[in-house]
């Protein structure tokens, strides 16, 4: 397969065969990363293809290097702007809450993604986009090594240096 960049050339001038070629090598990942956040088919569907449609008509919003961490970055940017507009239409709160959902634990756990979230942002692009696309794009290490073309021993010691500092940040968030 052509490399990113060139595709991405390729696209600007509007050559629907690079675009092809673009989603074929990448619309797993980006289903995979929508679903991963949104939980449901449909939506991740509808975003998937969002996504494609704006790189299809805002071609110039990639000049180059990883095209894989652009991508996902683009995806998760509008997974979120899909949970933002969720929130705000489901105001509606029962009159009891179920046993097995208590409020409290629904409370705990946006605090907890809104605080991942967060921590993720600090996190160096290099370790960043590696963990985004191994935990939400579901790709195993060789995965990462080959898309980025990154040395496998680098990719992981990216990894395991991220998942560290997103600890640590997790943890000064923490309070008893």
């Amino acid at each position: 397969m052509e490399d990113a960049d060139r595709l991405m050339a390729r696209v600007r001038n509007r050559d629907a065969a690079a675009f092809e070629a673009l989603y074929d090598a990448n619309h797993r990942l980006v289903y995979g990363v929508a679903f991963r956040m949104l939980g449901d088919t449909s939506s991740a569907e509808d975003v998937t293809q969002a996504v494609f449609l704006k790189i299809w008509s805002s071609p110039n919003l990639f000049v180059s290097g990883n095209f894989a961490g652009w991508i996902v970055r683009i995806t998760r940017n509008r997974c979120l702007d899909v949970l933002r507009s969720k929130s705000r239409t489901n105001v509606e709160l029962p009159e009891q809450q179920p046993d097995d959902d208590p409020l409290e634990e629904r409370a705990f756990a946006s605090l907890e993604a809104a605080q991942v979230r967060s921590a993720l942002k600090e996190l160096p692009a290099e370790q960043r986009d590696l963990i985004e696309l191994g935990f939400f794009g579901g790709a195993t290490h060789e995965e990462l090594a080959r898309r980025t073309g990154v040395p496998l021993g680098t990719v992981k010691t990216r990894i395991r240096t991220g998942l560290r500092r997103l600890r640590a940040s997790l943890e000064r968030t923490v309070t008893v």
